[in-house]
């Protein structure tokens, strides 16, 4: 899945029951307890969930690039100077404890706290970021939750690059530069060392994908699913017209929601959108007119959406009673 974007907490973990069947909600927040996944700021400077093997290598593929980024993008009067030297205090303050956004602004200021993340690596600490908690305001040290591998620049790109097309492929390399972060240049370079297997579009762009993977057929059913917000099969660095069609787009993205928003698919494009109200309850609503036979599908996929968000998560198992002195 190239790693799941994590703005808004409750999008991970649809995000995963929609693509793993019998998923549930505690079964992601025990693993981010456990830290076997991670949650943090990496790829396009967005919140991401990436398993814990993964997030040092795409931390490393791209923090260069991100922070090459933010400082000529971000016009601001705190410059990589400061920023340095609140990273080295910021980072002595986290060796003790994690630190919640509100306490960073205080000390820093919220200039300093947007980009201080660029010189410092941090990730999103449990309970924060969770379906129960869901604003990520609380920070750890990275190297501290999770011990940092001894991994090239070069290496950790190369598996950056596995990750997305394993996700997304067959792709043109400018759509992985988009994903990643990274100069098409950068791309460029990991590309021409992998081996590919290499095919041409309908403009004849060249499109480059692993050489194990699947080829469905063109005729293979696919089942309706419900997708996220933020989910990045539609985010506008991949622009699949495959999947939602152009005349569609302005109904997910426009300026007053460029975030995207809930969408379902039929027959593997989006062919409507959805909400879910306070008590949990999934609403839908096609762009076109669907025949009865697909409705009746789609129902069933928003009553199971229903069930998942109102089924109340298992009691958690209580701590053995402290010995008496």
């Amino acid at each position: 899945m190239a790693g799941l974007q994590a703005q808004y907490a409750p999008s991970m973990y649809i995000g995963l029951w929609t693509r793993i069947e019998g998923f549930e909600r505690e079964s992601l927040t025990r693993l981010l307890e456990a830290r076997e996944v991670v949650q943090a700021t990496i790829l396009r400077a967005t919140i991401h969930l990436v398993s814990r093997a993964d997030f040092w290598p795409f931390l490393i593929a791209i923090r260069d690039a991100r922070r090459d980024w933010y400082h000529r993008v971000i016009r601001n009067s705190v410059g990589p100077a400061e920023l340095t030297e609140a990273a080295k205090s910021l980072r002595e303050l986290l060796r003790e404890r994690p630190v919640k956004r509100a306490e960073i602004d205080q000390l820093y200021g919220p200039e300093v706290r947007g980009g201080v993340g660029m010189h410092l690596d941090m990730v999103r600490v449990p309970p924060t970021g969770t379906w129960a908690r869901r604003r990520a305001d609380l920070f750890g040290l990275a190297e501290d939750w999770v011990s940092p591998p001894e991994i090239t620049v070069e290496a950790a790109r190369e598996l950056l690059v596995r990750r997305y097309l394993g996700g997304f492929g067959p792709a043109h390399r400018s759509e992985i530069a988009d994903w990643a972060g990274l100069s098409v240049t950068d791309v460029a370079k990991v590309l021409a060392t992998m081996e590919l297997r290499r095919f041409r579009d309908e403009r004849g762009r060249e499109l480059v994908d692993l050489p194990d993977q699947p080829l469905p057929d063109p005729e293979t059913p696919a089942p309706v699913r419900f997708l996220p917000t933020y989910d990045a099969t539609l985010l506008a660095h991949a622009r699949r017209t495959l999947i939602l069609p152009e005349e569609h787009r302005t109904k997910v993205f426009h300026v007053r929601m460029p975030q995207s928003i809930g969408t379902f698919l039929v027959d593997g494009q989006v062919a409507g959108t959805w909400t879910v109200s306070k008590t949990g309850v999934v609403s839908w609503e096609p762009f076109d007119k669907l025949p009865a036979s697909v409705r009746r599908q789609v129902n069933t996929e928003a009553e199971a959406l229903t069930a998942f968000h109102t089924t109340p998560p298992p009691p958690r198992p209580k701590p053995p009673p402290k010995p008496r002195p």
